[in-house]
């Protein structure tokens, strides 16, 4: 017997048809079942009412499709075909069993089956949703989203464990790595490059836990944080410029805070005409340069063999003729080479940290190449970072949701053995609206920067009426 997608696909394409070997059971005349089989095809009639037996149905349908469809097929169909294919399946299957759907509730069912099939099963359409920020899954029955800066519970939820983690399956086997037991968790990214984290049991006490950071599909430029107020016009431009004339640059900040965003987007200021060279854990820098090369790190596999660090990964880097290096985020002792690359030619690179304060990313530095084990003085160490790093942008996610950029300092170098930074710009907080925002500005501290001199030498005009401490940098530039 052929099955109804065999002969579909036979009609469209007589060539591709395939036959299954074991006929499909046939269900007993009605006069010949048994009672709870009668009150079970009853059942079977019902409309889906509730949440729970709209998942039910929708599992149930997934696997009745699975042993309909002659899989040796899927492969020579694109999505678009396939999703016509699977509709017409779960319509057919619909009307068999009497379920009780107009047609829009169809449609809407049929796409839910087919994300179970060939995505993210309930989470696919908070995915398609570029409103929302972030995925917090805290087991099957309970997913949060983040909306404009704020955390809401999901309508979605899974049938059960097994269910949650036949999906994180799926997710970490597209990028080659694994979760089970041994490894309860496991940082991957999605197709789209959002960011992915998972931890399952036994570290997960009340079932699987997911983190998702979406990911734009479109990067966020200068002029769009400029636009949601994260900094304002002359904040941007100087740290544009400052990036364009090679002055290394440190983004430092919480989680969620919008680092990695912020440098994809200074990052557009580095000429077409350099090579760069990323490094990270996941691979989600989205840089608009043409001649990117991008490196990613490797987990250990089940015999807790083959891991390869960011430590490594910077060392070959730099012998692969990188313009500069960028650091997707400074985390262990790959801290120290990062700075000798900076120190050796490679000016202008960029890395994102986790630090409250400018200040304290420097501590958090120093505290990294310590880990490496390097037989070197604290002066030493100072030193380094006080002549491979250039400016600190700190990046914050306020009470409110919004995310800004609350300073830029410069490091300025040594003094006997602390560290000098002098502060550019900063937000200054003024207040709480009436719905709890964060009121506030951008001011200048009135000191004018050293890079400053660099950025004029590379033909890079910047107005210095900027650095006024009095003026109002969100008023409109000559």
């Amino acid at each position: 017997m052929i099955s109804r997608f065999s002969r579909q696909s036979a009609a469209a394409n007589p060539a591709s048809a395939t036959t299954k070997s074991n006929p499909a059971p046939t269900a007993p005349p009605a006069s010949a079942q048994t009672p709870a089989q009668t009150k079970g095809a009853a059942s079977a009639k019902k409309a889906p009412g509730s949440k729970n037996d709209l998942l039910s149905a929708k599992l149930r349908i997934h696997s009745k499709l699975i042993d309909e469809i002659d899989l040796s097929d899927l492969d020579k169909l694109d999505d678009e075909a396939l999703r016509r294919q699977v509709h017409t399946l779960v319509s057919e299957i619909v009307r068999e069993e009497r379920l009780t759907m107009n047609a829009t509730e169809v449609v809407d069912f049929a796409n839910a089956v087919f994300d179970e099939m060939t995505g993210l099963g309930p989470i696919e359409p908070l995915l398609q949703d570029e409103s929302i920020c972030d995925i917090l899954i805290n087991g099957p029955k309970q997913v949060y989203i983040e909306r404009n800066g704020e955390l809401e519970l999901a309508p979605v939820t899974f049938a059960d464990d097994a269910h949650l983690l036949r999906i994180i399956n799926r997710i970490v086997a597209q990028v080659g790595r694994r979760v089970d037991e041994s490894h309860p968790m496991v940082d991957a990214r999605l197709p789209d490059g959002s960011r992915f984290n998972a931890a399952i049991a036994p570290i997960a006490v009340d079932g699987p836990l997911v983190s998702i950071r979406k990911f734009s599909t479109q990067p966020l430029t200068t002029e769009k944080l400029v636009g949601f107020g994260a900094m304002p016009r002359c904040v941007a431009d100087f740290l544009q410029g400052a990036v364009a004339a090679r002055v290394t640059t440190l983004i430092s900040g919480g989680t969620g805070s919008g680092k990695t965003t912020l440098l994809n987007a200074l990052s557009s200021s580095i000429s077409h005409k350099e090579r760069l060279i990323t490094i990270e854990d996941a691979a989600e820098l989205q840089l608009q340069q043409p001649h990117v090369a991008r490196m990613e790190t490797r987990p250990p596999n089940v015999e807790g063999k083959g891991e390869i660090k960011q430590r490594e990964c910077v060392k070959n880097a730099l012998r692969m003729r990188p313009d500069r290096v960028i650091l997707g985020e400074v985390r262990g002792e790959e801290a120290f080479d990062m700075l000798q690359a900076m120190n050796t030619g490679h000016e202008g690179s960029m890395a994102t940290i986790h630090a409250n304060t400018p200040r304290d990313a420097i501590t958090r530095l120093e505290q990294m190449v310590a880990m490496g084990g390097m037989n070197i003085s604290e002066d030493a160490v100072r030193g380094q970072i006080a002549s491979a790093i250039g400016l600190i942008v700190q990046a914050t996610r306020l009470a409110d949701g919004q995310r800004k950029v609350v300073s830029v300092t410069e490091v300025t170098g040594m003094e006997t053995n602390v560290i000098q930074m002098q502060e550019i710009f900063h937000f200054e907080r003024t207040g709480t609206g009436p719905e709890g925002e964060v009121l506030g500005t951008h001011r200048a501290t009135g000191l004018r920067p050293k890079c400053l001199d660099e950025m004029l030498t590379r033909g890079l005009h910047y107005d210095t009426n900027w650095f006024d401490p009095h003026g109002d940098l969100f008023r409109e530039q000559p």
